[in-house]
């Protein structure tokens, strides 16, 4: 069964007022009005959240979504899948409507973090890790400069390479009217930036973020009930790798973003070279490379070189991060990857404004951790 993706929002990114049972309802209610679907025809409603418990000691949120929006008796479900919650969600979403189990499925995905400081996002996020990493003082951002040494050292690649970036996903971010910042940077203002993880400075990471996206997904065959112009999931691919980064062969090479890539693109019957626009997971510069490789979009070591040549631009041959990415929309754990899906949603059905390339088919690579666990998912236009 082909599924359908008939309606998407998502709520600004940034410090928002409020808590995460609000951010969820504002997406929610977006949402189904974009769809014009009624809370009452519901079937599924799942919630992409990582740490609402921690970060707001308040858990639960499906089912106060539920009451909120006025979608009862709809089944409900929390998707924690680390920082790919919201891909883990659409995963799931689609699975539940592909399954015939559900005709009209909503996820919703957000997290409410900007209320807590600086060290203590960094220490619930740092729960990521493995225990005994995590006991020895590794955190994301430290993985994120050891590989970013390694990848520049093994490949040759100038530091500048992953400033450019960050330049790149800040320039697309001023045409996001959601984006947590919408202000370009220069390649100057990024490598004089304080070094937070050599040789990753503070312009090489995202922010931490509010906010809150969803996606309404049912059968091909339903959505042509309400709209002419629709967006089918066309393949959808889920991995891990080791939960221990020094365990595996090659740190420059994503494991779980190489399988999870070989699955969608075997399901859709879609390689890298029908890829038009794509959203990857940029919480760190260095990663928007390794998805990259590991997609097979460009071959190992090569991805620096694309991004040196515009290859990634939005004018390029492969726009990535038309939305700002990470680095510039913001990272609300849960969110994220729904966020991501909503991108290309926009981008497929001509709706993006000022951001707005040509696609037909794109990409979204939302990660867990360092690569521990990503979901892969490849969609296209239908009219």
């Amino acid at each position: 069964m082909d599924v359908a993706i008939i309606g998407a929002s998502m709520t600004q990114f940034g410090k928002r007022e409020g808590w995460i049972r609000d951010l969820l309802a504002e997406a929610g209610e977006a949402c189904l009005t974009d769809a014009g679907v009624d809370p009452t025809d519901l079937d599924h409603l799942y919630v992409s959240n990582m740490a609402s418990g921690e970060f707001e000691g308040m858990t639960g949120v499906p089912n106060m979504l539920a009451h909120d929006l006025g979608a009862m008796p709809a089944y409900t479900a929390r998707i924690d899948q680390t920082s790919s919650s919201g891909g883990a969600g659409m995963y799931h979403a689609w699975q539940s409507v592909a399954s015939g189990a559900s005709e009209m499925t909503m996820l919703v995905g957000g997290e409410k973090m900007t209320h807590r400081s600086t060290p203590e996002s960094t220490d619930i996020i740092a729960s990521i890790t493995h225990p005994v990493e995590y006991k020895h003082g590794l955190t994301l951002p430290s993985f994120a400069g050891l590989t970013a040494r390694l990848y520049l050292d093994k490949y040759d690649a100038p530091r500048e390479s992953l400033a450019k970036v960050a330049v790149k996903n800040h320039k697309n971010g001023v045409d996001n009217p959601h984006a947590q910042f919408r202000k370009e940077v220069d390649l100057e203002t990024v490598m004089e930036s304080p070094i937070v993880a050599d040789p990753l400075r503070l312009y090489d990471f995202c922010p931490i973020t509010d906010g809150s996206a969803a996606l309404m997904f049912c059968p091909e065959e339903v959505a042509k009930e309400y709209t002419d112009e629709y967006v089918v999931v066309s393949g959808v691919g889920g991995a891990t790798d080791t939960h221990v980064v020094h365990e595996r062969d090659d740190p420059t090479v994503m494991g779980g973003v190489v399988e999870s890539g070989k699955i969608a693109y075997e399901m859709s019957g879609y390689g890298p070279e029908d890829i038009d626009v794509a959203e990857l997971h940029d919480m760190f510069t260095i990663l928007e490379f390794l998805q990259s490789e590991g997609l097979g979009f460009f071959e190992p070591g090569e991805g620096w070189k694309a991004v040196e040549e515009g290859v990634t631009e939005r004018d390029g041959d492969l726009p990535v991060n038309t939305s700002g990415g990470l680095k510039s929309k913001g990272h609300p754990l849960g969110a994220s990857g729904v966020a991501q899906g909503y991108e290309i949603y926009k981008q497929l059905m001509g709706e993006a404004g000022k951001r707005q390339v040509e696609a037909d088919v794109g990409l979204c690579c939302n990660v867990g951790g360092f690569g521990n666990c990503v979901i892969t998912t490849i969609m296209e236009a239908r009219q």
